[in-house]
Order: structure tokens, then sequence, then C-alpha cells
């Protein structure tokens, strides 16, 4: 893995790199704040156009409502519905109401 630099790193290599542009009779201006170097009047650039493939289309409406109408005609299977016998616990007493044992019964 290649070891990433530190920004005091990066910046001593901007600053050897200024350098040297201008040991070798490169020249750096400067502008006051807020200068651009396009005309106030001129508009902007208008960006490249693209060229897009145009691709014919197949109208696929006449599909789709088929596969509709076969999912509506489907003969869908009728489920079912069974309720589970669920077990409850009953509590047994004796004739005076003690609690003699627990015992299951379905419901």
């Amino acid at each position: 893995m290649k070891p990433t630099k530190s920004k005091a790193q990066v910046r001593a290599e901007l600053d050897s790199l200024v350098d040297q542009y201008i040991n070798d009779g490169g020249g750096i201006s400067k502008h006051s704040l807020g200068e651009s170097g396009r005309d106030v009047n001129q508009p902007l650039e208008k960006s490249p156009a693209i060229e897009k493939n145009t691709q014919s289309r197949t109208p696929v409406t006449d599909v789709v409502k088929a596969i509709e109408e076969r999912k509506k005609n489907k003969n869908k299977p009728e489920l079912k519905t069974t309720r589970v016998k669920r077990q409850k616990k009953k509590l047994i007493v004796d004739d005076f109401g003690e609690p003699l044992r627990w015992i299951w019964v379905e419901e």
C-alpha cells in the first residue's frame, strides 16, 4: 500500500515546484481581489453538445396488457382456512373451590 503524504509534505513539494518554475524563468503576476479574466458583458460559454445515439423504441403497451390479463385469468387455488387447535391451561378445583391441578384442554 502506498503511504499517503501529510499536508506538510504536500506543501513542501508545491513550494519546491513553484521555486523551480520561477528559477526556470517563469513569472507570477498579481491580480486584484474580484478581478476576472472574462469580460463582464460577454456571455458564458455553452457546454459542448453530447451526441446521443437515438434508438427506436418498441411500444410494449399491448404486451403489458396481455400479461395483466393472464394474471387476472389465472386460476388461483383456494386457500383452506383451518383454525389451528390450540391447547389452553385449565385449573381443576375441588368442591370447595380449592385448586387441585392444571390440565391442558383443546379449545
